[in-house]
């Protein structure tokens, strides 16, 4: 059994309210309150952090003068993503128009791009099983063209997840097509850059990879 005296030593009484901080006394609790100012940290900046390195970099030029000699390029830009719409931009300053896939859910980029290929709907069970014939993704677009348009650029996103084989399609598909060029998006990196496809998909060899 604990005695009167036993409680009253074990509980310890709060000090006087005199003895509190004034902004201890609004709270009612008992905390060390600091008085010294808060620190201050100084952030330097540069012009780099106002204009931005990806915006001043001279290499549009390049970047279509490689469009036009290689007509098939791997492109990797940053992860963040946002990078590769002045160069697509630039494209259509020139008179390109775009066709826009994605790799995934495309399947064999010949019979889908070069091709009448089938489509079956999803069956929801009762209905019979259809099938859909759709006309060749780059002939009808290339059939739609404006007489003076420059050409079509089939932009291929996430096409890291395409194989060699159907990568070495997409590197020859401008030799099919001469008015088509092709972009694909093969991976990512610190900063935007691109590579011939043929390289890529072992139809050339690298110089960087003899390195």
């Amino acid at each position: 059994m604990w005695s009167a005296a036993a409680a009253a030593r074990t509980v310890s009484p709060l000090p006087a309210a005199s003895l509190l901080h004034p902004q201890q006394q609004r709270r009612g609790a008992w905390a060390p309150v600091s008085t010294a100012r808060p620190s201050t940290t100084a952030v330097r900046a540069g012009l780099w952090d106002f204009v931005g390195g990806d915006l001043v970099r001279p290499d549009l030029g390049q970047w279509l003068d490689d469009v036009e000699k290689h007509k098939s390029l791997a492109i990797y830009p940053p992860h963040e993503g946002g990078y590769e719409g002045r160069y697509l931009s630039r494209l259509s300053y020139q008179g390109y128009y775009f066709l826009d896939i994605s790799a995934r859910g495309l399947g064999d980029p010949e019979t889908t791009l070069t091709k009448i290929h089938p489509v079956c709907p999803p069956s929801l069970g009762r209905q019979p099983v259809a099938r859909w014939y759709f006309p060749p993704e780059v002939d009808y677009r290339l059939s739609l063209l404006h007489p003076d348009a420059k050409g079509l650029v089939v932009w291929v996103m996430e096409a890291k997840v395409l194989s060699k084989a159907e990568l070495q399609f997409l590197a020859i598909l401008p030799d099919i097509r001469p008015k088509v060029r092709v972009i694909a998006e093969c991976g990512n990196w610190r900063k935007f850059v691109w590579k011939p496809l043929k390289q890529i998909a072992g139809l050339e060899p690298d110089p960087d990879a003899e390195e």
